[in-house]
């Protein structure tokens, strides 16, 4: 099994989070991982993406020409990752920012809100762990539990926060069912 995926958005919404969550959450799991890192010029604003192997087996590179997945956090992060999306992928966008649902032919596409559920769960910087676990809902690459245990070890000096990520984490895996 091996399993990439692009995670692109603005700076400032968690791109890298999910990335690096999804990192020490496979290598918790006893799997193979990279993360590959790229920013714009600015952080928050600007664009940000990493790329994101998860494999049974040693990794020969931590980037890929033909990606498993897309997350798009924003459209424009959907128009420069969605042609690299094999047949037969996925591409999940936040469908909070987008005006209409792209289709990509080949590629099943889901639209989550991310941002609207977050919002509705108390708290906009959420976005990131709901569309992390849409990510798990749909692929299943990673045991939920084994995600949940790196986001709390992420948030551990504030454990209310934690389980309330917990909680978008959760809403995000439900809301692709």
């Amino acid at each position: 099994m091996e399993r990439s995926v692009i995670i692109a958005g603005f700076g400032g919404q968690g791109v890298m989070l999910i990335g690096k969550t999804l990192g020490y959450a496979a290598s918790h799991a006893s799997k193979e991982a990279t993360f590959y890192p790229a920013y714009g010029a600015e952080m928050r604003g600007g664009t940000a993406n990493c790329t994101v192997v998860i494999s049974d087996e040693s990794i020969g590179s931590p980037l890929k020409d033909e990606i498993s997945t897309l997350i798009a956090m924003n459209e424009p992060s959907f128009r420069r990752f969605s042609s690299a999306v094999v047949p037969g992928g996925e591409i999940l966008i936040n469908s909070s920012l987008f005006d209409t649902v792209p289709v990509v032919e080949g590629v099943k596409v889901y639209a989550v809100p991310v941002n609207d559920m977050a919002a509705e769960l108390g708290n906009i910087q959420m976005a990131n762990n709901v569309m992390l676990g849409a990510y798990i809902g749909v692929t299943g690459v990673l045991e939920p539990e084994e995600v949940e245990a790196i986001i709390r070890k992420n948030f551990a000096s504030k454990p209310a926060v934690a389980e309330k990520n917990i909680v978008a984490f959760r809403a995000g895996m439900d809301a692709v069912k």
